[in-house]
């Protein structure tokens, strides 16, 4: 009992060093001219691949890529013309609009939306929300590093009660 109690707090303080040295870590982003790239990117993506997604008739005067079509030439102008901006802001010295991002909390972000992710993907899989729900519930409280057993059981009690209420009570199917 011991050596689990050795290797659990082990765990727990390595777990403790990572975090603090990612809270330490933090990149600066220049937000304009990323978004900018970015979104200019995508809209020439979205174009590039918009003729074998959306089907046309030639018969049509107006069809369905016209307005999509549209949208994204006018979001190709506005992302070139804000990243022509803040190139000149880059040429002349001029400070850019920068965001700071702090990596211990986008790597605890990913964690959560992975949490997410796999519990709808277990319910996908398997076919029963119940196991996806108890799946999210643990793992939140293994996350948030939840000791006390009666927590879990309470979690896992109340999923299952409320999946057994809504299924076998009212007939809803998840």
């Amino acid at each position: 009992m011991k050596i689990q109690e050795k290797t659990g707090k082990g765990l727990e303080a390595r777990l403790d060093e990572i975090a603090g040295r990612l809270r330490r870590k933090e990149i600066t982003v220049p937000t304009d001219l990323l978004g900018a790239a970015l979104f200019l990117i995508l809209a020439a993506l979205i174009l590039y691949l918009m003729p074998g997604q959306v089907p046309v008739s030639e018969a049509d005067v107006v069809n369905g890529r016209q307005f999509p079509a549209m949208l994204m030439w006018l979001m190709i102008v506005c992302c070139a013309l804000l990243l022509i901006q803040n190139l000149i802001k880059l040429a002349k010295k001029e400070p850019l609009h920068t965001c700071t991002i702090n990596l211990l909390t986008e790597v605890k972000a990913l964690i959560i939306l992975g949490i997410l992710i796999a519990a709808y993907l277990i319910c996908k899989w398997t076919d029963l929300f119940v196991a996806g729900a108890v799946f999210c519930a643990v793992a939140f409280l293994v996350y948030f590093r939840c000791k006390k057993k009666l927590y879990y059981g309470i979690t896992i009690g109340m999923a299952v009660l409320i999946w057994a209420a809504f299924r076998f009570g009212l007939g809803v199917r998840f």
